[in-house]
This record gives structure tokens, C-alpha cells and sequence, in this order.
């Protein structure tokens, strides 16, 4: 293969297939494909704007029977440190949350045995009672295969039940790697590729706002990697025209510290800085129809994460109050606002709050 001509196929923003974009991730320059990432970047935020947001990440439960081999956070139903969040719990945390000046809560779920469709739609109900401009960035592909399990109901019904109780987007979490051979091994008791897959094909045609996500650099191949970022793009591709679809991509390293993969297996994040950013351009490169791509700082620093933002980054995500599942395996960097906004300044662009639909916000 010829790297100009597939640089200048990039730039035209066509589909590069998977032999193809894994030629320019094993073979050009690092300095070339990050030129390439930014060019795309430009033609998306001409406004030199990097956007980054106020949430709050909330465990509404820490009991999942996934047993996911990266995970050092879940619990089993009867042990002694299980729990499930209260109201007056989730009411202190959103205060807490406005005074930041924050709006949303990422309600991440797990896989609770007993936990169904009834259960969380109620406790959207209740949220939406204590604050009702309160956004809800809520479960994901694994828990809606979870439920639809539980209630014997599809995809689609439990995501318009989901809806009618409050639910405002679907994170893209639980995608880890698409590949199943990867799946039935680190996490053999969650969603396959193709029901991940499945539940954003139903929350595209329900108009739902979505995210794509990448854990990558434990026991995949970088093909599996490229292969991943190909079918995100299959399935935006796909989605009803005025539909908002993936509204981003967020890749991140597995944090290996604790985890099964690490003490049982010997699998350490074999990710360095290099190879970060040169998935942050390939990302932006293979993904011409996913408008944002987010570096995630919190699990490779400020440095690579401003670096990040000259190789097609253009996000750079919540500055994570209360994040509990990658922190425990490892994951040590934190922001506050002014400490983001800061490190955005640093890398040469201007900081832009925003909400989850990228719309911007004025921040005081």
C-alpha cells in the first residue's frame, strides 16, 4: 500500500477499510498521522475550541455479575461491601453536583442479578423528581442485554420504557474490545460485539443521543483494535439521517493495577504515550462520520492528553467527580475546572464548556 495515497483518502474523509487503516497505525510516522488527525480536527472545530464538561460519575450499584477480568470495582450480591445508591444518597450528590455548576449524572449500572427494567425506571422517575433539568447519561449496551434478559422484553422496549422515565443518552460503556474472541475471555458474561452493536442500532432509530468507547492494550490484536473502530463507524453509518447517533469516541488504555488480567494472567497496559496518541489519530482518521473524539486524560495524564489535542482530539471530557472503576485499577489523574481549562489553554487551544449534545455553555 501506498501511505500518500492513503493519506490523501483520509483527508477526504472516505471509508479507509481495516487492512487499510491498520497500514497507517503499524507504518507512518507518528508526526504524519498526527498532521493528518489535526487537518480533520480543523474542518470540525475551525474555532480552535476544545470542549470539555461537568459531571458526575454515580455507581448505582457496585454488585455485577459480569466478573469482567479488568475490573477491580464490582462486588458479588452478599458480600459485605455490595451496595445499592439511596435517594437521599443521590439527592446529596446532585447538590453537590449544581454547586460545581454541573448538570449531569453517568449512572453506571453493572450487572445486578436482581436489578430489572421496573427497578431503574423508577429511580429515573425519582431523579428527574429532585431536579428536573437534571441530564441522565445512563447505563449502557451491557446493562439494556442485562435487562432485556431479566424482563424477557427487546432492546427497543426497554429503551422507550428507559426513555419515558427520564433517560437522556446512552453511554457507549461495556464496549471494552469488539471482538468476542477478546469478549470471551476478559468478559465472557457480558454483551457479545453483536448485541453491543444491536443495542445502538436501536437507540440510533429511537433518536438517541449515544457515545463509542475503546479499552484497548491488554490481549487484543491491533487489528481488533482497527476492526472495533470500523464497525462504530458501520453502525453511525447506519442510523436514521436527523439522528445524533455516536456523538463521540472516547479510546482508553486498560489500568491494569489489581486487576485479574494483571494477577492471575500476567497482562499489563503495554500502552506508552506514543502509542495513545497514534490511536487518538487513527481514531479521527477511520472515523470521518463520529463528529467529537475525546482524549481521556484521566487515564493517561495531562501531558499526553494535551498532546492528544494536536492528533484529532477535540474533546476533553468531564473533569470526573466521584469516577470509581478505571481509578481502581490504577487510574490516578484528576481536574477540577479550573485545572482543566488550564491544561487546554496550555496545549494552544481555548476552552468551551459544553453539555452531552456538544452544545456550548457559558461557564461561571
Amino acid at each position: 500500500m501506498n501511505l500518500d495515497k492513503l493519506y490523501s483518502k483520509a483527508l477526504s474523509k472516505e471509508f479507509l477499510t481495516v487492512d487499510e487503516g491498520l497500514f497507517l497505525y503499524e507504518n507512518a510516522p507518528i508526526a504524519k498521522l498526527m498532521l493528518v488527525a489535526d487537518e480533520l480536527r480543523k474542518e470540525i472545530r475551525p474555532d480552535n475550541k476544545v470542549t470539555w464538561l461537568i459531571d458526575r460519575n454515580v455507581n448505582i450499584t457496585n454488585v455485577c455479575i459480569s466478573a469482567c477480568k479488568f475490573c477491580n470495582f464490582y462486588r458479588n450480591k452478599n458480600d459485605k461491601e455490595a451496595y445499592i445508591t439511596s435517594l437521599p444518597e443521590y439527592k446529596k450528590k446532585i447538590e453537590e453536583l449544581k454547586k460545581l455548576g454541573g448538570e449531569q449524572l453517568l449512572l453506571q449500572g453493572g450487572l445486578h442479578p436482581e436489578l430489572g427494567l421496573e427497578f431503574y425506571s423508577n429511580l429515573f422517575r425519582e431523579l428527574k423528581k429532585i431536579s428536573p433539568n437534571l441530564k441522565l447519561h445512563a447505563l449502557g449496551p451491557a446493562e439494556i442485554v442485562h435487562i432485556s434478559k431479566l424482563d424477557k422484553k427487546s432492546y427497543r422496549e426497554i429503551l422507550e420504557a428507559l426513555l419515558d422515565a427520564g433517560l437522556d443518552s446512552l453511554p457507549g460503556a461495556g464496549a471494552e474490545i469488539l471482538s468476542d474472541r477478546v469478549r470471551k475471555i476478559v468478559s465472557p458474561v457480558k454483551c457479545n460485539t453483536q448485541q453491543w452493536l444491536d443495542v445502538m442500532r436501536e437507540a440510533h432509530k429511537l433518536n438517541m443521543l449515544t457515545s463509542a468507547t475503546m479499552m484497548f492494550g491488554h490481549i487484543e490484536t491491533k487489528r481488533e483494535r482497527i476492526q472495533h473502530l470500523a464497525y462504530v463507524r458501520q453502525v453511525q453509518s447506519e442510523k436514521p439521517e436527523n439522528a445524533p447517533g455516536f456523538i463521540a469516541f472516547i479510546p482508553w488504555p486498560f489500568q491494569d493495577k489489581g486487576t485479574v488480567l494483571n494477577e492471575k494472567y500476567g497482562v499489563v497496559n503495554n500502552v506508552k504515550a506514543e502509542e495513545y496518541i497514534k490511536t487518538i489519530a487513527i481514531s479521527r482518521i477511520m472515523l470521518p462520520n463520529v463528529k467529537n473524539i475525546q482524549a481521556s486524560w484521566l487515564t493517561v495524564g495531562k501531558d499526553v492528553g494535551e498532546l492528544c489535542l494536536h492528533a484529532g482530539a477535540n474533546d476533553f471530557g468531564s473533569i470526573m467527580i466521584e469516577e470509581n472503576v478505571v481509578s481502581a485499577a490504577g487510574a490516578s489523574y484528576n481536574f477540577d475546572a479550573k485545572g482543566i481549562q488550564k491544561a487546554i489553554t496550555e496545549a494552544g487551544f481555548i476552552p468551551q464548556m459544553r453539555n452531552q449534545k456538544y452544545e456550548y455553555l457559558k461557564y461561571s
